[in-house]
């Protein structure tokens, strides 16, 4: 009898273990299916990804054991998307607005080479601090961020809202 209770013991170990490692603030997502050197994402429903050449990254040392992580793509006309990220402490789950700690901060871009000021950007957070939306980075070395995204962003200009789903990245960063 006590053999079986050592066992039942062991197992339910065991399993308290293995539930407590997957909690969620850790919990950088699959890293998506975004290519190598891209952003991907839907928006209102329409596919858009970052030409390679026109994707970049980087991760600033910010001084108190964290970093900034900017990633940035735009497609050959002139869409894309911009995710800023402060106070990174490595893989993870980062709010976009909502009771974040520290301003985070992602953005949908139709440029307009012909006309610039033409330009419209649609960002999050916006008018309070209600969550828009969240970044998961799966993989965070010195040259490689990759992760997804999804979230909810305004043009201060028309107040138009863009929703942006089944996000992912695969970006090569530059660390300073």
């Amino acid at each position: 009898m006590k053999k079986i209770q050592n066992i039942g013991i062991t197992l339910l170990l065991a399993l308290s273990v293995s539930i407590i490692s997957c909690s969620k603030d850790d919990d950088g997502g699959s890293g998506g299916n975004a290519a190598s050197g891209t952003i991907t994402a839907k928006v209102n429903g329409t596919r858009l990804t970052s030409t390679e050449m026109l994707t970049v990254g980087s991760k600033v040392n910010n001084g108190t054991g964290t970093f900034a992580l900017t990633l940035q793509g735009t497609n050959m006309d002139g869409k894309g998307f911009q995710i800023t990220l402060n106070a990174v402490d490595g893989e993870g789950t980062y709010e976009i607005g909502g009771s974040a700690l520290v301003y985070n901060v992602v953005s949908y871009i139709e440029g307009n080479a012909t006309s610039p000021m033409d330009t419209q950007t649609w960002t999050a957070p916006y008018d309070d601090n209600s969550a828009r939306g969240e970044v998961k980075i799966s993989t965070l070395t010195d040259s490689k961020a990759i992760g997804t995204f999804e979230f909810t962003c305004k043009n201060p200009n028309d107040s138009s809202i863009k929703n942006i789903t089944e996000g992912s990245f695969n970006v090569d960063i530059t660390t300073y």
